[in-house]
């Protein structure tokens, strides 16, 4: 990096990045309010939407685990990098040229290792060259390998298939002629040192695959072995973990199959990079593969981003809801089998939305193809089961149950695995449903599998209640303001759900729906509204604080002052300890219905408005008018009460009088109330 990045560019970043837009390529987001989203937090597992999204000043905020900030913030915690790469990355991301001060801060700047967009440019030109390298006379097995799996040039086109050339430098030399320093090759894991001081190829000799992110950037590569004389052993091999590619968070096919899996709800996830480009050839758009590692935890986390839905409230999605769920395909053989298990024991959060597909002898999503076609696969898919009964069933299936000792063994069997089932409404169904299968009395297979639940001390749960956590558990659902009307039901919710002030009263929601107001449109209140306002007005110490760093950022934004630099202006005058009530405030919902006339309730409208304020609405110029007013009659209402009990101490009449007039005028005054004039 050549140095500071000038501020003016910063900011030309900062309003041209869409938050919702970068948010929504790993979280499914759902309307929350006017201009506010909700999903399932990227940054810690929970099952319960807690991480809210405000589209006007591109602010976020979980109520989980308390992280929130700005875009920039976002984007660094994502991808791990720190905020002059965030800047970078976003630049890219919406083709932004960025300028750097040469002055006295470029050796401060100078980088230590290689930037992240420098390794996304080293693998984008990897790519392109393996693909070049696809129609050449020494690719013949690669054409030949794609080609026997029924796969066309135009298909190889579209997938990106590529060939890495059997020379030991050949990408390397490829890579330094354009630029890219060793460091950045082996940093990218495009490249390793040699004992000579140099490098050679990662990837020798081999079909090429790009892994990319959910934004469709090349983060890495999958290779398959063509030839016998290849002294890598393994069939398949992945770039090596890096800045921006682990195997445990990425899913080969997430960019093209992202969209449908949130429309659908629904992924299915197969075993290679074939049996992907096989689904999506099918009309199965919605298959992603692991890449060189068994399915994890991690990646059980992106998929439930993805397919989260809110659509009935707090109560959660349960078993077979119209298609949704992960469907795993398997082969039918003891290594399918110990697959299968080891999903079923990965994650109980979607275990009854979890299905298992077995394709007829046992083939492969590519295989399955080339001997059935296109339709097999989509039957595949339709033919899915359950995998909890899958694998109870194929536990059953071990055992004769013609005999004694074959009852008694399947029981032992399938008990642990019901025992496993922390949704303890579903416990009864299943057990009776094994009894009748194995052909025991249902009590007995209901105590042995009590019996193994307390083994196992399986945690207890209800997956048809009602979610009520509060706090880091995630947050209760806010009230539909647009469907109810009911201002002081959210104003109420606002309350309850913060962390910042433990006083619950009329006072504090007044000043904290005040404050929202400031943080998120400030330009819906009139100036000399505003100019009324002193530290006084604020009853509550977290507020008064916050009022002063408004006056500190200059007190109302003009219009030349986007949304997002006023956060930034806002925060920075706050300090960190007032951060975190910002990031409260700023994806608060406001009890503000939404007008579709309304520039800031359009997020199309809202792009269009860069570069300058945000137009607010009637509406939101009429509510911050009544909560202004109210607040406001709270402070004259605090002062006749100073007042008078001023004026049942002192003993002079003359100053009687006095406070007697003062408290006059300010009833007068509060009779009136606000006028402009």
């Amino acid at each position: 990096m050549p140095g500071r990045i000038i501020k003016e560019d910063i900011e030309k970043v900062r309003e041209a990045a869409d938050l919702y837009d970068i948010v929504s390529s790993t979280v499914t987001l759902q309307t929350a309010g006017t201009n506010s989203y909700k999903g399932l937090c990227p940054f810690h597992d929970e099952k319960t939407p807690s991480f809210n999204v405000n589209t006007v000043n591109n602010h976020w905020k979980c109520f989980g685990c308390g992280l929130g900030g700005d875009v920039f913030e976002f984007v660094q915690r994502a991808e791990g990098i720190e905020f002059p790469e965030a800047v970078q990355y976003l630049a890219d991301r919406y083709h932004i040229e960025l300028h750097y001060d040469q002055s006295s801060h470029m050796a401060e700047q100078q980088h230590r290792g290689t930037t992240r967009s420098r390794l996304l440019e080293a693998n984008a030109a990897a790519q392109k060259f393996f693909m070049s390298q696809l129609m050449t006379k020494e690719a013949l097995p690669a054409r030949q390998l794609l080609g026997g799996r029924n796969f066309t040039q135009v298909d190889c086109e579209r997938f990106g298939c590529g060939y890495a050339p059997r020379g030991w430098d050949e990408l390397s030399r490829h890579l330094a002629s354009h630029g890219f320093t060793q460091q950045e090759m082996i940093d990218a894991g495009l490249a390793r040192p040699n004992q000579r001081g140099g490098v050679y190829d990662y990837f020798r000799g081999r079909a090429t695959w790009p892994i990319r992110d959910t934004t469709g950037q090349v983060i890495g590569f999958g290779a398959r072995k063509l030839y016998d004389d290849d002294t890598n052993p393994g069939k398949y091999i992945n770039t090596a973990d890096t800045a921006l590619y682990h195997k445990n968070r990425v899913l080969y096919g997430i960019d093209l199959a992202k969209n449908t899996i949130a429309e659908k709800r629904q992924v299915v996830v197969v075993e290679g990079y074939t049996d992907v480009m096989a689904c999506h050839l099918a009309g199965v758009t919605n298959a992603v593969a692991t890449c060189g590692t068994a399915f994890g935890m991690e990646h059980a986390k992106l998929i439930r981003r993805l397919i989260s839905d809110s659509s009935m409230g707090a109560l959660k999605l349960v078993g077979p809801t119209q298609g949704s769920g992960v469907v795993f395909t398997f082969d039918g053989d003891a290594a399918g089998q110990k697959a299968a298990l080891r999903a079923f024991q990965l994650d109980n959060a979607f275990l009854s939305q979890t299905f298992v597909a077995i394709a007829k002898d046992n083939l492969d999503p590519c295989d399955l193809r080339i001997k059935y076609g296109n339709d097999a696969i989509i039957q595949l898919v339709d033919s899915k089961q359950p995998l909890v009964d899958w694998v109870i069933h194929t536990a059953i299936t071990r055992f004769d149950t013609q005999y004694t000792a074959g009852r008694v063994g399947a029981m032992k069997a399938v008990a642990p695995i019901i025992a496993q089932i922390r949704d303890r409404s579903l416990l009864g169904e299943y057990s009776r449903n094994a009894a009748r299968e194995i052909g025991i009395d249902i009590d007995t297979m209901r105590a042995e599998v009590s019996a193994a639940r307390r083994s196992l001390r399986v945690r207890d749960e209800d997956a048809y209640s009602y979610s009520r956590t509060v706090g880091n558990s995630g947050a209760q659902n806010s009230p539909d303001f647009t469907t109810s009307q009911d201002r002081k039901a959210l104003e109420r919710y606002n309350v309850q759900n913060q962390k910042y002030y433990r006083v619950d009263d009329t006072v504090f929601a007044t000043e904290q729906q005040m404050m929202a107001m400031l943080v998120q449109m400030p330009w819906a209140l009139d100036s000399r509204i505003f100019d009324r306002m002193t530290e006084s007005t604020f009853a509550i110490p977290v507020f008064r604080d916050l009022f002063r760093a408004i006056v500190v950022a200059g007190g109302l934004p003009g219009q030349d002052i986007t949304a997002g630099l006023w956060m930034h202006n806002l925060s920075k005058a706050a300090g960190d300890m007032l951060k975190p009530v910002i990031d409260d405030l700023a994806v608060m919902q406001l009890p503000i219905p939404e007008e579709e006339s309304s520039i800031s309730s359009s997020r199309a409208s809202q792009a269009a408005a860069v570069q300058g304020a945000p137009e607010p609405s009637p509406a939101q110029i009429q509510y911050a008018t009544q909560v202004s007013e109210r607040l406001i009659d709270v402070d004259i209402m605090r002062g006749i009460a100073q007042l008078r009990l001023r004026m049942n101490r002192v003993s002079n009449e003359g100053e009687k009088l006095d406070i007697l007039k003062r408290i006059t005028d300010l009833e007068k005054l509060r009779a009136d109330g606000i006028r402009l004039n």
